[in-house]
């Protein structure tokens, strides 16, 4: 089991590698790959509900090509922004925290965490719908099963790694980009001599429009069908958001991944409503738009009817899999906000925690087992929520445009280029505003409600996580004041050998001292003359903001030596001999296992000790939050054949 394990997440990786490191790090094909698969999977579905909004007037459809067009570009131009002022990534989360407070970076965090959970399950469920049109109706039946086979699937992937992940899914993505631009340009190209017909068609109908409702319900009309084809400028924010996943230099390749993506999505995503008015295409029964408009263009071929199905099938069976990858897609980088909102105290820090593979696996398990939950709770029949994901991302973005906003406003100063800025973030803010408030009042009572009551949830769960760390954080901190001693006291450890055969304690240590020392006094009280020496456990926590620089190790590594110099001076002060032993892994439990059993070999018969916190009556059920290390260390060890005990700490 342990080498199926093994083989099935990937090997161990050492943190203070470097190698190790970069191997995580994804170059430009993959990012452009990995994290744009989301935005260019929108493909399939944004511009045919865009489309079908014009109602009895398709004509239109080149007008919303080329605001798709632009609106990418411009969304392109804002989101180069933000790479420039966050390098490390972060994206609308970490600029509204920073711009414009941590509550309402939390509440942009909270909008994409639920955004997320749906763009996974909204991605498998339409992609296993194309997949399952190819199929007898008979096959339905079988859906959902393969919905959560594919999320295990894809859970498992993310669990070996990120660039593992979409090594594997690349060819879909490649297979995608070139049958789609064949076919856009193809349709094009065949249909040279209506191209001009068709834009003086778009001019002449919108005229038309203008005579009989007038020119401002004209815009009000194509405001609707852009803002509720919406779905089509998603997904790019990834990039952004995720700039900590590129290899280095991370600013050059984060702003080529991000235009690469956002131009190939303005191809397609423009071409594709292009090509809906030059076909003149109409829903059809149990195809979408897309299956109709290309099945007009491979018609076009001249090959024969076999072949020309053949195409067909490989094409629809691609939209499918871009949807599969798409999926992949958030469990990349949803991760990479639940640890990012993880070490800024809003949600349990077991989200920041990596495996022994240098990966987000709680995160990546908790972000894919909430999607398998909406799966089955829906049935995978989501419905309107395909339009009702987006959103929370709109939220988020359009906080985000109006922090940037603010920000290059109060750099006027300084900054000689800040009216372009200005005009750049400014127009990013417009175009989300506009696409969130239409969406949310012409969605809103069929379920949009829904989808603010669940935000809303988040929120307040984050809201109560925060106070409860911020409020233990602060009790910490009161200890390790009242027990700090001044630095001239300071003894340097004993070796090992100079306390062998001494009646030895073991205590674990953390970055705060103050609980520690409070467990030691405990110690001299409960078994008072017993021990004549100490042997001092700690474990440097690697957690997912190491990866891509050791910066982050030295600075716990610097805590947790600052902390076992205190105790080693009261360990001095009260005649004890002291050494310490100290260690660094993704998962604190195996790590201090493995150096406690160790130092049970170098002392046979000595007893462990560790500390829990015992919170008030009012803040009781907040313990799950805390606690956990020294109770699962406990059991591991208790497994082995030795003794932990661990002392009661009673904050107040």
């Amino acid at each position: 089991m342990k080498r199926f394990s093994r083989w099935l997440t990937g090997g161990p990786r050492d943190a203070a590698d470097p190698a190790a490191r970069r191997g995580l790090l994804l170059t430009t094909v993959l990012a452009s790959a990995g994290l744009g698969a989301n935005g260019l999977s929108s493909a399939c579905y944004g511009p045919e509900k865009a489309f079908l909004a014009l109602g009895d007037h398709p004509e239109l459809g080149p007008i919303l090509a080329l605001a798709a067009v632009a609106t990418l570009a411009v969304l392109a131009l804002a989101y180069t922004q933000i790479i420039e002022l966050f390098p490390s990534g972060g994206g609308n989360y970490k600029i509204v925290s920073q711009l414009l407070g941590p509550r309402m970076g939390m509440i942009a965090g909270a909008a994409l965490l639920v955004d997320y959970m749906l763009t996974i399950a909204v991605s498998l469920a339409s992609g296993t719908d194309a997949l399952f049109s190819l199929f007898p109706s008979g096959a339905q039946a079988h859906k959902l099963a393969v919905e959560a086979g594919l999320i295990l699937l894809l859970i498992t992937l993310n669990i070996r790694g990120v660039s593992a992940a979409i090594r594997f899914l690349l060819p879909i993505i490649i297979g995608f980009l070139l049958s789609h631009a064949i076919l856009i340009v193809y349709g094009i190209a065949s249909s040279t001599h209506s191209v001009s017909a068709a834009a003086a068609h778009t001019a002449t109908g919108a005229y038309r429009l203008s005579q009989a409702i007038g020119w401002p319900l004209v815009a009000a009309f194509l405001l609707r069908a852009y803002s509720l084809g919406g779905s089509s400028f998603t997904g790019i924010e990834a990039i952004a958001n995720n700039v900590n996943l590129l290899a280095w230099p991370r600013y050059r390749r984060g702003k080529t991944t991000l235009m690469t993506v956002a131009l190939t999505l303005g191809f397609i995503a423009g071409g594709i409503l292009l090509l809906y008015t030059l076909t003149g295409v109409r829903p059809v029964h149990g195809q979408t738009l897309n299956a109709v408009a290309f099945g007009a263009i491979i018609g076009r071929l001249p090959v024969g009817p076999f072949a020309r199905g053949s195409i067909l099938l490989i094409v629809l069976a691609l939209e499918g899999a871009i949807l599969f990858v798409a999926a992949n897609s958030i469990l990349i980088f949803a991760p990479s906000l639940l640890s990012t909102m993880a070490t800024d105290s809003w949600l349990p820090h077991g989200f920041s925690h990596l495996s022994s593979g240098l990966v987000r696996k709680n995160a990546v398990l908790f972000v894919g087992g909430c999607a398998l939950t909406i799966l089955v709770a829906t049935r995978g029949e989501l419905g309107l929520l395909v339009v009702l994901y987006s959103i929370n991302v709109f939220l988020s973005l359009a906080l985000a445009k109006a922090s940037l906003c603010r920000y290059w406003w109060t750099r006027r100063a300084q900054v000689r280029a800040w009216p372009l800025r200005v005009a750049v973030a400014g127009a990013g803010f417009a175009i989300a505003a506009t696409i969130l408030l239409v969406t949310l009042t012409q969605k809103f009572s069929a379920g949009g409600w829904a989808t603010l009551c669940v935000t809303l949830l988040v929120i307040a769960g984050c809201m109560v996580v925060r106070r409860q760390y911020d409020w233990v954080e602060d009790r910490r901190r009161e200890m390790d004041a009242s027990f700090a001693l001044p630095a001239h006291e300071f003894v340097s450890a004993c070796t090992r050998e100079s306390i062998s055969g001494h009646q030895v304690a073991v205590l674990l240590v953390t970055e705060h001292w103050g609980p520690a020392v409070h467990t030691f006094l405990w110690i001299q009280r409960l078994f008072p003359e017993q021990f004549r020496a100490v042997v001092l456990v700690g474990v440097v926590k690697v957690q997912a903001d190491a990866l891509g620089t050791p910066e982050a190790i030295w600075r716990r590594q610097e805590c947790l030596d600052a902390s076992l110099h205190q105790l080693e001076a009261y360990c001095s002060k009260a005649g004890l001999g002291v050494t310490r032993t100290v260690g660094n892994g993704t998962d604190t439990i195996v790590e201090l296992e493995r150096l406690i059993l160790a130092t049970v070999a170098s002392f046979p018969g000595c007893v462990c000790f560790a500390n829990r916190l015992i919170l008030p009556a009012s803040r009781r059920f907040g313990e799950w939050l805390h606690n956990q290390t020294a109770l699962g260390l406990q059991r591991r060890l208790h497994l082995e054949g030795i003794p932990l005990i661990i002392l009661p700490i009673s904050l107040r």
